[in-house]
């Protein structure tokens, strides 16, 4: 065997350890990537129900409610559908109707979210890509409503 032919025998081997490793770490990673789902979304069954995801959109103004025990009901709207929203916990301080909010949980067969984690956003002028997207494919987004919002490339689509 020549030099050459070892060479390339190790520069194959090494790519071939490469790739499986690639596909271990991928294969892996799938089950914990949780995406971003917005009300028409789960409204068109789009999530599993039971099944982990996360739903982003808007707190819709008049749906705030708090209960005992921690206990809050509210819906997330994207401008086209609502999502009633069942949590029980310590919401965020900026958390408020008419705000962006990631909620993530799972969906009841009622077809309501049961959310574990409530995510608002942290400024005056921030919004979730996602959202921004959503509300940009229903022609419901206004620039100078958020001069601020995560900006949205053209290329992402």
């Amino acid at each position: 065997m020549t030099r050459k032919q070892r060479r390339l025998i190790l520069i194959g081997s090494s790519l071939g350890v490469l790739a499986i490793a690639v596909a271990l770490v991928l294969g892996s990673l799938r089950d914990s990537i949780v995406f971003f789902n917005s009300p028409t979304d789960i409204a068109d069954n789009k999530a599993a129900v039971g099944k982990r995801v996360r739903l982003g959109g808007m707190v819709k103004m008049g749906s705030l409610e708090h209960g005992d025990n921690l206990q809050v009901r509210f819906a997330v709207t994207d401008g086209n559908k609502d999502i009633p929203v069942s949590y029980r916990g310590i919401v965020p301080d900026l958390f408020r109707e008419g705000q962006g909010v990631i909620a993530e949980g799972h969906v009841e067969p009622g077809g309501t979210f049961q959310a574990e984690t409530v995510l608002a956003k942290h400024d005056e002028n921030y919004m979730p890509r996602e959202v921004v997207e959503t509300l940009k494919k229903q022609g419901r987004w206004q620039e100078t409503a958020a001069p601020n919002a995560v900006p949205v490339k053209a290329s992402a689509q």
